[in-house]
């Protein structure tokens, strides 16, 4: 198995339109990366400069990784985005990652995005496992995987220090044979 390409690319969803990212999203991707809530929890500080995004959407032309912007289908604009990254070709395997401003937590959109995100995964891509990090404290993350059907498998202690703070990582894993079961 090769690098999968990825071209343009649209998924839809009942309230969800999930889309490669274009340079006009950069003042939202940067609301978004730049909100301290919104990555309290991230491996990153938040971000402040808006060449940051422009950067961030520039590099996602790479074919080394996927990240497609969520947007409303009522409503253009991005809301936030999903991403996968960290192949491992061999084994037929990606690490998902994904954020949301945080005008639009608490209504089911993340795990809309994810689902058709996953499914996109397993199907298109031929993903046999995808694999999660995020930081034990962030129940929201851990209730979206979860409810995803991610099961937790390890806990790293001290992994990240992100603006002088230590975290955990908490580990997740998605089988394709397990999202196929469900």
């Amino acid at each position: 198995m090769t690098l999968p390409t990825f071209g343009p690319l649209v998924l839809h969803t009942e309230r969800l339109t999930l889309r490669r990212l274009v340079p006009a999203d950069a003042e939202a991707l940067f609301d978004v990366h730049s909100d301290a809530q919104v990555m309290r929890y991230w491996s990153t500080p938040p971000w402040s400069d808006l060449e940051r995004a422009r950067q961030s959407i520039e590099s996602d032309m790479q074919p080394d990784h996927l990240r497609l912007a969520i947007e409303r289908t009522d409503r253009a604009g991005l809301i936030g985005t999903c991403s996968l990254f960290d192949f491992h070709v061999p084994s037929r395997r990606a690490e998902l990652g994904y954020a949301l401003a945080l005008a639009h937590w608490g209504r089911g959109y993340m795990h809309e995005a994810l689902t058709a995100f996953v499914e996109h995964a397993f199907t298109t891509l031929s993903l046999n496992r995808l694999e999660a990090d995020i930081d034990p404290r962030n129940d929201g993350s851990r209730k979206s995987l979860e409810r995803l059907g991610f099961k937790k498998e390890g806990h790293l202690r001290e992994r990240w220090i992100v603006d002088g703070e230590v975290s955990d990582s908490g580990l997740y894993g998605l089988l394709r044979a397990d999202w196929k079961a469900a």
